[in-house]
C-alpha cells in the first residue's frame, strides 16, 4: 500500500474575537494572549520586514500578512500587530516607548506598545523575558510604567541608558503617514531616576491634554512652541538645525552622531 505524502498545514492561532460588551482590559488580555500563541522568534531569521518609515496604512498591510502567516515574531512585529488590532478600540490611545541598555559592555534595543485609557497605562509586546512585555492597564502615571521598566532590567544586570517615546498612533488604518516614534528622547544615565520621572510626568500630561483640547482626539499633533510666536529670526533657522527634536532632554542631544540617532530606524535587537 502506497503512502501518500499530506502535508499537514500549521496549526493557526485564531484572532481574537471581539465583543462589544467585552471590557477594555479585557480586549487587551485577549491581544496579549493571541501574541503569545505566535511566540518569540528565536530562529535568527526576521520574518516580516518592518520599516519605521513607512506609513501607517503600509505597516498595517503588514500587521494582516503576520495574521495570515502566524509565525513567531520579535518586539517591533509585536509593536506593529499591536497598533493593528487596537484600532477598533478608540478608547485607547497607543504609543511606542523603546529602550535602550547595556549589558557586559554591549548594547541592546527594545521596544513595546504604551496603552493609556481611563487614566492608566499598560503596554503590549513581545520578548524573552515576561516582564519586559505585557504591563496590565494599572498603572497611574507614565513615569510609573517605564520606571517599571527599569526595575525588569536591573533584574538582569541591564542599565537603561536611553528611553524613547512616541506619540499617539492614530486609530484610521488608512492613513498615510508614519509613526513617531522619539518625540521625547531622555538619556537615563545622565538624568537620574527623579529627573526622569519628572520628565516622563510632564509629557504625560501634556499628551493627555491634547487629547482634551483636540477636536480630532487621536493623534495629537506636535506643538511647534509654548505660547510664543516664532520671531522673524527663528524662521530663518536651517531645515537641519529645525529637524532636532525639541523635546530631548539629553545634555548632549546635539552632539550625538548620526550613527546613534538612526540606530532603531532599520534595525533592532534584543537579546533577554
Amino acid at each position: 500500500m502506497e503512502h501518500c505524502n499530506v502535508k499537514i498545514p500549521h496549526p493557526v492561532p485564531p484572532v481574537p474575537n471581539f465583543k462589544p460588551s467585552m471590557s477594555v482590559p479585557d480586549w487587551l488580555l485577549a491581544i496579549q494572549n493571541y501574541m503569545k500563541t505566535l511566540q518569540y522568534n528565536h530562529t535568527g531569521t526576521q520574518f516580516f520586514e518592518i520599516r519605521k518609515t513607512r506609513p501607517l496604512c503600509g505597516l498595517m498591510e503588514t500587521a494582516r500578512e503576520m495574521i495570515r502567516e502566524s509565525l513567531p515574531i520579535k518586539c517591533l512585529e509585536a509593536v506593529i500587530l499591536g497598533i493593528y488590532l487596537t484600532n477598533g478600540l478608540t478608547s485607547v490611545e497607543r504609543f511606542p516607548i523603546s529602550f535602550k541598555t547595556q549589558f557586559s559592555g554591549n548594547h541592546f534595543h527594545h521596544v513595546v506598545l504604551g496603552v493609556y485609557c481611563n487614566g492608566r497605562y499598560g503596554t503590549l509586546g513581545m520578548s524573552r523575558r515576561q516582564d519586559l512585555m505585557d504591563k496590565a492597564l494599572t498603572f497611574r502615571t507614565l513615569s510609573e510604567l517605564v520606571l517599571e521598566f527599569e526595575d525588569s532590567y536591573r533584574r538582569y544586570q541591564h542599565t537603561l541608558k536611553k528611553v524613547k517615546i512616541g506619540l499617539y498612533v492614530p486609530h484610521d488604518p488608512h492613513i498615510f503617514q508614519p509613526i513617531e516614534w522619539k518625540y521625547l528622547v531622555l538619556n537615563a544615565a545622565r538624568l537620574g531616576r527623579e529627573d526622569m520621572r519628572k520628565e516622563l510626568e510632564k509629557h504625560g500630561r501634556d499628551m493627555r491634554m491634547k487629547i482634551l483640547k483636540s477636536s480630532t482626539a487621536q493623534s495629537p499633533i506636535k506643538e511647534r512652541s509654548r505660547g510664543k510666536s516664532l520671531s522673524p529670526r527663528r524662521r530663518q533657522i536651517s531645515p537641519q538645525r529645525r529637524h532636532v527634536h525639541r523635546r530631548d532632554k539629553s545634555p548632549a542631544s546635539l552632539d550625538r552622531k548620526p550613527a546613534e540617532l538612526s540606530t532603531l530606524n532599520d534595525g533592532y535587537q534584543i537579546r533577554i
